[in-house]
């Protein structure tokens, strides 16, 4: 037995020595808690909301990292993916396998032949959600255009880019066709973001009857509404965008129409920060004189900014934009 001084109390030896490991052990713990401090995170931080402008995105429809336009590396990347597999422009003739067509070849072929397996009789009404027209199915409308298809991808890049869009910004194409740009957008921004006014009527079938569905996007519930002469009437009056455009659409106005659409969309374009861009040219305003263009402008409350021109990605075509933005309140 050891016996200790202090008040006469007596503690035996293991007992002393357990209590005194117990006590080194939850030291050592103790300061190993203090002075471990964790290793610097690498991983990507997501937006804060702060950070995507003061529409109030969901920080979960923004992606860190995501990009609009291909980048350099992306461009070299898809370069050395052709020449590793040592692929050349071939011309496309009938091989095994492959049966190119015209499309009204593919046309006649469609309503001819209705497709290798296919429905008779009152069946062929029976297995189709959403029957769509044999001249949409074969793309006829994506020749309506003086220029490649895929040209609206590049706007879509240029316009996004320029106007700093998030997904929850709200976005207004006037004379969105048959969505050739449209489509972009739409797959980019959240549901019910994007609104479109357009006066031809087998554009908004094949937007509504075909693209929509085709491409996966009618749970994006973009606002399409058939109007003309600038009424804007349907699309409600509580919208605020933060960006409104007219690709090649002022050009077959008149002038005058012109400046009545802008006075109705002055109060429906953000301050500051919201943009409208004008394709090609801005007659409606150089023909006035620039004294006075840019009094007018000054008048609704707008102001010319600057002349852009975007190169194609994919064909040797550019096109030339003009910004303007909404200086007051």
């Amino acid at each position: 037995m050891a016996l200790l001084p202090s008040r006469g109390v007596v503690i035996s030896v293991p007992v002393l020595v357990l209590s005194v490991a117990a006590a080194t052990i939850f030291l050592f713990f103790l300061l190993s808690s203090l002075s471990f401090s964790p290793p610097p995170c690498t991983c990507p931080i997501p937006a804060s909301s702060s950070s995507i402008g003061s529409s109030g995105a969901d920080n979960n429809n923004v992606r860190f990292g995501d990009r609009i336009s291909a980048s350099a590396e992306d461009i070299e990347w898809v370069k050395s993916q052709i020449e590793a597999n040592g692929l050349h422009m071939q011309q496309n003739v009938l091989r095994k396998g492959i049966n190119p067509r015209t499309r009204q070849q593919q046309l006649q072929d469609l309503l001819q032949f209705k497709g290798i397996s296919h429905y008779e009789g009152e069946e062929a009404n029976n297995h189709t959600a959403l029957p769509c027209p044999g001249e949409l199915l074969v793309e006829e409308h994506h020749s309506n255009y003086g220029e490649p298809w895929a040209g609206g991808r590049d706007v879509f890049e240029f316009l996004a880019d320029s106007a700093h869009l998030t997904p929850n910004s709200k976005v207004l194409e006037i004379g969105c066709g048959t969505l050739r740009v449209g489509l972009h957008f739409i797959r980019y921004l959240n549901p019910d973001r994007f609104h479109c006014l357009e006066r031809d009527e087998l554009s908004l079938m094949a937007a509504l009857r075909y693209e929509l569905p085709s491409q996966g996007l009618l749970y994006k519930r973009p606002l399409i509404v058939k109007g003309e002469d600038m009424n804007f009437s349907k699309l409600g009056d509580g919208a605020m965008y933060s960006l409104i455009y007219a690709s090649a659409v002022f050009l077959h106005m008149p002038d005058k129409l012109v400046w009545i659409g802008l006075e109705k969309l002055v109060s429906r374009l953000k301050p500051l920060e919201g943009r409208i861009f004008v394709s090609h040219n801005i007659k409606f305003c150089s023909r006035l004189g620039g004294e006075e263009c840019t009094k007018r402008l000054n008048h609704l409350g707008l102001e010319y900014l600057r002349k852009h021109t975007h190169d194609s990605l994919l064909f040797n075509h550019y096109e030339i934009w003009f910004e303007f933005r909404r200086f007051k309140a």
